[in-house]
């Protein structure tokens, strides 16, 4: 926090199970329950075929790659993280699922290593092992010190906020909420004594209203609120009429900031009364490397959102997108190539914004009126 302002580092899905587990130096068993694959090596071949030999076992840092170096320069005041993965030994594959993803707890490096100060649990791979793996999950990141948001043993404990505070005075309060539309199963759903997440049966004004009373509940007039949402589908550029009213309501309820993840690309950004919404922040980490069939989104590209905010009102004061290339699973510097495009698709699919690209390669929001 610096200059009145806070600063957070914010980014789409971080998946370290299955095929990337499998390249760290402690990977679990590869059995998977998949249509077509099942053994998580797989894809591992998979992106070998595409973009040349992965040194593994690879150290914990590998994944991140250049995520790490954008990190120590920025300095941001908070990390949040969507961890879409299962960390658990267990092999009760949920029933009726297509995919699982389990990330062996001896790997636990590979997260801490970004040093997250949230990890949002609120998605619908979290309880791919069952509440058994859920229970797992939540052991052994609160016993490695991590703070998590949007699952837990009990409703109470799912649909709390953490709350951070900051060095100069005030919190961020960082909530989470999986939406059904994401693919997450109704029986998933916490309740007070059944272990789960916190769940959006559908983006309509009533869930919008619950997350909006607890929100005013503990929110204080010196803090800041992020409400990170798992929701929609996997592709495509068309936001949903529902998701923006219900980014809205969030809004005016007093988040300062959405971060909606969940499809496999960067969705549309949105500035609503001043307040950033991002609608889809894309894959951040992730095994797809080679799986063919979607090439026209560019999933091989990722962005580091830093968004910084002014303290004393929430309002955006600056956005900061960093894009990154997946390759060999890892994170490289996106070329000059695949900045340009992202620029180019990120000016034409938001919603009242202008999105620039600098000389140094980074993209963000254009002149002051647009963050207004």
């Amino acid at each position: 926090m610096s200059g009145g302002t806070v600063t957070l580092f914010v980014c789409g899905d971080v998946m370290l199970g299955r095929g990337v587990d499998q390249i760290l130096a402690r990977p679990g068993d590869p059995v998977l329950r998949e249509g077509y694959i099942t053994d998580a090596r797989a894809y591992v071949n998979m992106a070998e075929s595409v973009s040349g030999p992965i040194p593994a076992p690879v150290d914990a840092a590998w994944p991140w790659g250049e995520a790490l170096r954008l990190l120590e320069a920025v300095g941001p005041d908070v990390r949040i993280v969507n961890l879409e993965t299962s960390v658990t030994r267990s092999d009760a594959f949920e029933p009726g699922k297509a995919v699982h993803y389990r990330m062996h707890p001896a790997n636990l490096p590979a997260l801490t290593v970004a040093r997250p100060d949230v990890c949002v649990l609120a998605n619908n791979h979290v309880q791919d092992f069952g509440r058994a793996g859920l229970k797992e999950t939540l052991d052994v990141l609160h016993g490695a010190g991590l703070r998590t948001a949007g699952a837990g043993r009990g409703s109470q404990e799912a649909y709390a906020p953490v709350a951070l505070p900051l060095p100069h005075g005030g919190r961020v309060l960082v909530f989470a909420l999986g939406a059904a539309d994401s693919g997450i199963p109704a029986g998933w759903a916490a309740t007070r004594d059944r272990p789960g997440v916190a769940y959006v049966p559908e983006l309509s004004p009533a869930p919008a209203a619950a997350a909006v009373r607890r929100i005013r509940q503990v929110k204080q007039a010196s803090d800041l609120v992020v409400v990170s949402v798992h929701w929609g589908s996997n592709w495509g550029y068309p936001v949903p009429r529902e998701q923006r009213r219900f980014a809205h309501a969030l809004v005016d309820g007093g988040a300062d900031v959405v971060h909606g993840h969940s499809s496999h690309h960067p969705r549309a950004v949105e500035v609503y009364r001043g307040r950033l919404i991002l609608h889809g922040c894309g894959d951040f980490i992730d095994d797809y490397e080679g799986i063919p069939g979607y090439e026209q989104y560019r999933d091989d590209l990722r962005i580091a959102y830093f968004v910084t905010l002014t303290a004393d009102t929430g309002e955006l004061a600056g956005l900061r997108m960093e894009p990154l290339l997946a390759r060999r699973m890892r994170l490289e510097p996106a070329p000059a190539e695949a900045r340009g495009w992202l620029h180019t698709t990120l000016d034409r699919i938001g919603y009242g914004v202008h999105v620039t690209l600098g000389p140094d390669g980074a993209l963000a929001l254009g002149k002051p009126a647009a963050l207004g």
